[in-house]
């Protein structure tokens, strides 16, 4: 006893750091191993697929969870999952849940770290920590809580310690310690103890094992502890997980001792290519993958794969893929996915998955732009220049396939194409093409920008380039050398293909579409012409053209064309389009094998099949964790045997197994979780949780909290573009548009049932069934029964009170419309003066009017009397020139000075003008006075002159009445207006008229 106190002791203070210190792994590597194993033995009995074989080129897809996503404690103990597909973790701050969407917290009581769970698929969740086990469930509300189970045990039998594992076996649920084994059934605690402390229990089938320190592994069984004969030879490091093996026998794994197999009789060292790695890296724990495979967790290394012939098939550490080197739990959920908890995040793996990843992650060769494999090495064209590595295919013998790439001398800059073209591998290069030979390549052409090379014949290649098109041809070794370039095109070709026609079509790196037809000796071109909007095409840019099926397709963002010989125009290949479904727009079409063929959507990828004539099967989901990955409009991929892919990602490569893609039924999808409901209100509050496990089937709500938001999710862990859709029956007239949304929120719900459902769509193809909450919106308090009772109630009194002040303010109305008619009487009157006023001020301003109107004719008048009386003096002046005495000569000088004078005072007669003054006052009220007031330099003449021009005479009358010339009276109009200041582009004539 007193060395079992010293172990707890020791281990708990162990585990109250971080696993930082590599010296206290080693040293207490019993009590450190910190995981929590549940197996999954009988899963492989619901996987409904084969599983599929496991490569060991490159790593399966990896998504992290990291600590910010999830926003709990580093350190996750434990994983286990619910009969809804909802995953659990044992994490440092509580239990921590997983729908696929939303990530949830539940606190322990006093914060206690969970190192076990484990869910009884009818509802709980048990969970373990220190001193304390119980289980979470869901109350009528939806709430998690929980409950307790310490209480069952006598106060003396209340653990200090960490509980570390649980299992649910039918109705018994048995939790471990170091110190005892509790085992939970019918409302009561059995509790098991040893002589010595405990390790770990291990639950294979209905068998439980479990190790005693420096004692052996002793098997459980009806309540008693039985010694598993041999089981020395484990050694005392550490017995670490123990899973089913071939038949009825076991794999135990060891700390540091490697891997044994037990057949029921003895133990015996099962030597293979993982028990260095093992023994190194320090195994943790374990899990078995459905079909022949088992994962191994280490402290040191990450997580290692390896078959049932202990060939390691695939190890996945933090250079590859993983957050953390320590894997502290491993479960493996019905799909094969993986599930790791690590010292520092959480990881899922899709060893399931037919893509295999190689990730660049020391940004050693850059982006990838194409790759190839060719003579067992690896090809990588990069923007850097040209790497390779050795390729070994179906290397048994090794423990995995590894890289190491290594840039090709010379090579260095950007590689835009590898293409194997008869057994020569060929670079189409920034600086030119070249050819590759194992590790070193030579120069075959020096044209700049080596875009794409297809065959033209079985002697004769064309090459699409910066500037134009480039031919090569077959030299006497079987080696392609550069013969010419195409005279008469030297436009960026990014795409070239040959119609059956021998038409070239070039597919400008920018913009449009060139057809071509080159000379017999393809030397020059003999026509060409160029195809944009204005020919039919849906855009001017981003139109690419392949050959799909020995036709060739132009690609649009709008879908795919079709060219017409006879109009000469491009019209929408409407039947492919609508195969094609969402992939209609796709930006790039590579060919796959047979009648298959890649189609790329700006960023996302599917897999298209014509085999059958007049149908198309297309195939995404497999491929959605290459959605984004890859270089846009540089998307590579290249078929490397009958089944297998080569595909460039951004910073790597990945390996597609075809075997493992078969196009398959379509995906058994889960039902939508309703997650959480909330009242937004005021403020958001939650009203229920977890709705589709025991809460009740109608929630009600009261109306005060009738703006709620609906969260949902689909517990799907796989890489796929979800989309949801619902309908609130009571309130939508239709299902909603597909949307990723995970939410809805509605406002302003009137009282009433409501039934809300909700389902989801994978990547616009497979949807899962409905899932349907009903909810219940209470009525306000003042449509309650009781208020209406009291309403009826308020509406008898009322009646008596209104009745009784009817009578009341009857006469007092009564008195009161008399009252309003001798006032509105008054105000008839009243008005009426008013009116007859109005009426008699209308009058005089009709005569003003008039009056004013007479002044101004009788102004007119004047003024042309004036005119009239000057031009008739004027005229006899004139005359008296030619006027002679009797005798018939002129008449004397003196004589006329006379009769002149008297014509002069009589046209500038003073009288005349103030007549016209007096007048023109009278009918231009104050003008004089406004023009004398702004421009008080005018003179008398001046004065004169605006009064002319405000009555728009003309220059001859101006010159009459003013007894001057013409040109006089334009040499006073410019003086005038320099006198007003008028800019130059003003009419005086205007001006003085709106003075």
């Amino acid at each position: 006893m007193r060395f079992k106190t010293i172990l707890i002791i020791t281990f708990n203070n162990v585990f109250s750091q971080r696993c930082n210190n590599l010296h206290r792994i080693f040293v207490f590597q019993p009590m450190f191993n910190r995981s929590v194993l549940l197996l999954i033995f009988l899963s492989c009995c619901l996987v409904q697929a084969n599983a599929a074989d496991i490569k060991n080129i490159g790593v399966p897809y990896v998504q992290n969870y990291t600590k910010a996503q999830y926003q709990s404690g580093n350190q996750n103990w434990s994983v286990t999952r619910d009969e809804h597909g909802i995953m659990y973790f044992g994490n440092a701050e509580g239990l921590l849940a997983f729908d696929g969407k939303y990530w949830q917290l539940y606190r322990m009581p006093n914060g206690l770290i969970v190192r076990s769970a484990a869910a009884d698929g009818k509802g709980k969740v048990y969970v373990g920590g220190f001193g304390e086990f119980g289980f979470w469930e869901n109350n009528k509300q939806g709430f998690l809580k929980y409950h307790s189970l310490i209480s069952l045990a006598q106060k003396s039998n209340i653990p200090n310690e960490e509980i570390w594992k649980i299992y649910v076996d039918g109705d018994k649920v048995i939790f471990q310690s170091f110190g005892s084994i509790y085992i939970y059934s019918k409302g009561k605690i059995t509790i098991v103890r040893a002589h010595k402390p405990f390790l770990f229990l291990f639950k294979i089938g209905s068998r439980y094992f479990v190790e005693q320190v420096d004692a052996g592994l002793f098997e459980l069984q009806n309540n008693q502890l039985v010694y598993v004969n041999g089981s020395n030879v484990l050694g005392n490091t550490g017995i670490l997980t123990i899973l089913p093996f071939r038949g009825n026998k076991y794999l135990i794994g060891t700390a540091k001792n490697g891997l044994f197999v037990y057949d029921g009789n003895k133990i015996t060292s099962w030597n293979n290519q993982a028990n260095d790695f093992l023994k190194t890296y320090q195994l943790n724990n374990g899990a078995v993958i459905p079909g022949k495979y088992f994962a191994f967790g280490t402290i040191l290394n990450g997580i290692v794969i390896i078959d049932t012939a202990g060939n390691v098939v695939q190890h996945v550490n933090k250079s590859s893929g993983l957050q953390n080197n320590t894997v502290l739990s491993l479960y493996t959920d019905n799909e094969q996915n993986l599930w790791a908890g690590l010292d520092n995040g959480i990881d899922r793996i899709e060893v399931n998955s037919p893509l295999y990843f190689y990730f660049d992650k020391t940004g050693r060769f850059g982006t990838v732009y194409s790759s190839i494999i060719f003579n067992n090495k690896i090809y990588l064209g990069t923007n850097q220049g040209l790497f390779y590595s050795d390729w070994l295919p179906g290397g048994n013998n090794q423990l995995l396939q590894s890289f190491d790439f290594k840039l090709i001398p010379g090579s260095q800059g950007q590689v835009w194409d590898l293409s194997l073209q008869d057994g020569r591998l060929l670079c189409g290069h920034n600086d030119g093409t070249y050819q590759v030979n194992g590790g070193s390549i030579s120069k075959i052409s020096a044209v700049n920008g080596g875009w794409t090379i297809k065959k033209l014949n079985d002697h004769l290649l064309i090459q699409g380039t910066y500037t134009g098109l480039a031919i090569y041809k077959k030299d006497n070794s079987g080696n392609w050398v550069f013969d010419h370039r195409v005279e008469g095109f030297i436009e960026p070709s990014r795409y070239v293909e040959t119609d059956s026609k021998g038409q070239i079509w070039v597919g400008h790196a920018y913009k449009g579409i060139y057809k071509i037809v080159l000379s017999n000796d393809l030397k020059k071109v003999v026509s060409q012409k160029y195809y944009d909007r204005r020919s039919g095409l849906p855009d001017s840019y981003n139109v690419n053209v392949f050959n799909l099926d020995n036709q060739i397709v132009f690609s649009s963002d709008s879908g795919f064309c079709r060219y017409d010989d006879i109009s000469d125009k491009f019209y929408k290949y409407q039947q492919l389009n609508k195969m094609l479904g969402t992939f209609a727009s796709s930006n790039k079409i590579i060919s796959a094998i047979g009648k298959k063929y890649w189609f790329i959507n700006h960023g996302r990828v599917a897999l298209a099949d014509l085999s059958i004539p007049g149908k198309l099967t297309i195939d995404s989901n497999r491929f959605s964790s290459l959605n984004g990955q890859m270089v846009q409009h540089y998307e590579n991929i290249n078929l490397i045997n009958n089944s297998i892919y080569l595909i460039s990602i951004d910073d790597g490569f990945v390996i597609l197994n075809d075997d493992d893609a078969l196009l398959a039924d379509k995906i058994k999808l889960p039902l939508v979780l309703i997650r959480k409901v909330e009242n937004i209100t005021d403020k958001i509050s939650v009203i229920s949780e977890n709705t589709n496990t025991n809460s009740p089937a109608d929630i009600e709500i009261p109306f005060a909290q009738n703006n709620i938001r609906i969260s949902y999710a689909l517990p799907y862990y796989r890489q796929a573009k979800i989309k949801y859709q619902y309908f609130l029956d009571g309130y939508s007239r239709q299902w909603s548009d597909w949307t990723t949304q995970s939410q809805k929120e509605f406002t302003n719900l009137g009282h009433g049932v409501y039934k809300f459902s909700v389902r989801a769509k994978i990547n616009d193809e497979n949807v899962s069934p409905e899932t349907v909450y009903t909810f219940t919106i209470l009525p306000p308090w003042y449509e309650t029964n009781i208020a209406m009772f009291i309403y009826v109630l308020l509406l008898i009194v009322a009646f008596y009170v209104f009745r009784y002040y009817y009578h009341l303010n009857l006469k007092k109305h009564q008195d009161e419309i008399h009252e309003k008619l001798h006032r509105e009487k008054e105000e008839f009157v009243k008005q009426e003066a008013i009116a007859n006023e109005q009426q008699i001020v209308k009058i005089k301003n009709e005569k003003l009017q008039a009056d004013l109107a007479s002044k101004s004719r009788e102004l007119a008048n004047s003024a042309m009397n004036l005119v009239y009386k000057n031009e008739l003096l004027q005229k006899i002046s004139e005359e008296m020139a030619h006027l002679k005495d009797s005798s018939g000569k002129p008449l004397s000088e003196e004589q006329l000075k006379r009769i002149q004078k008297v014509i002069n005072e009589g046209m500038n007669d003073e009288r005349d003008w103030n007549v016209f003054e007096s007048s023109f006052n009278e009918a231009h009220e104050n003008f004089f006075k406004k023009l004398k007031s702004d421009h008080p330099d005018l003179v008398p003449n001046d004065l004169k002159l605006c009064a002319y021009l405000r009555m728009n005479m003309s220059s001859k009358e101006m010159a009459s009445l003013l007894n001057i010339s013409l040109r006089g009276v334009e040499i006073r109009r410019y003086r005038l207006r320099k006198k007003l200041n008028l800019e130059h582009d003003k009419n005086l004539t205007e001006f003085l008229i709106e003075l």
